[in-house]
């Protein structure tokens, strides 16, 4: 409860050092807007016509209950992956045969392309949910593994020590010197995994599924409506932006602070 305050207390500072990063936002939209005046509107539609399409789809019901179900997806694939992913690459790291053992099956899932990924999954489960889940769980497991797995190898031996030497109990030993370590490599590895997920679900849909935001940007696509695909681009982008850097950035640096 006090870290929560503490986050929350630290939030308007947080969000005075990202002046940096809206102004970024501000030159790329002020490059995109140059990029229309030059190409036109039916091959890049200019930044407020997009941003308008993008509030105006807010208000169609169908746009919603795609947005619903690409959500719904993102959270069962990307969860499944976090949990197994997690307990896993914790397995992994603290016991050197399974560390191993794991070693080549995460170079193949991470060496895999995710269209590959998709390809296999509508030859095995057809064209629906389970496409888009199992292509998430696959390439956004090996990120949380690996982030399992760091942060249980990198652990130091120095610390566990000095708490062996004071007779530190073990829970104490776990929360205090094991979780914030572990947990600062864990945490970086699910944003990235979030990230990913909300990508590969948007690409899978796209090619392997009827509904969700990835069927509207095909739809778009097939009908040349240059300006709804730019609304979902921008719909898509805005909130994992939203998600990754007002809710998770601030818990990620309090996380990370002992590193200090």
């Amino acid at each position: 409860m006090d870290a929560l305050i503490k986050i929350l207390r630290d939030f308007p500072a947080f969000l005075w050092r990202g002046w940096g990063a809206v102004a970024a936002i501000f030159l790329f939209i002020a490059l995109w807007d140059l990029g229309s005046q030059i190409y036109g509107d039916m091959i890049l539609p200019a930044p407020l016509k997009s941003f308008q399409a993008a509030l105006a789809l807010f208000h169609d019901s169908e746009f919603l209950s795609n947005l619903d179900l690409t959500v719904e997806r993102v959270v069962v694939g990307f969860g499944v992956s976090l949990v197994v992913g997690t307990v896993l690459g914790l397995i992994a790291g603290f016991f050197v045969t399974a560390s191993i053992t794991s070693r080549p099956i995460i170079t193949i899932l991470m060496g895999m392309p995710p269209i590959a990924w998709i390809v296999l999954a509508m030859i095995w489960f057809g064209m629906g949910n389970a496409t888009v889940e199992f292509t998430v769980i696959v390439a956004s497991l090996p990120i949380v593994f690996i982030g399992a797995l760091q942060g249980t190898r990198t652990l130091e031996d120095k610390f566990e020590e000095m708490a062996d030497t004071f007779k530190v109990p073990l829970l104490m030993k776990f929360i205090d010197i094991y979780l914030p370590h572990i947990f600062s490599y864990i945490f970086p590895a699910w944003v990235s995994a979030l990230g990913m997920a909300w990508k590969i679900v948007v690409m899978a849909e796209l090619l392997a599924a009827s509904d969700g935001i990835g069927a509207s940007l095909a739809m778009a696509r097939s009908q040349l409506d240059t300006e709804t695909a730019m609304a979902l681009v921008v719909i898509m982008v805005g909130l994992l932006m939203v998600v990754e850097y007002i809710f998770l950035e601030p818990i990620k640096q309090e996380v990370e602070k002992w590193r200090d």
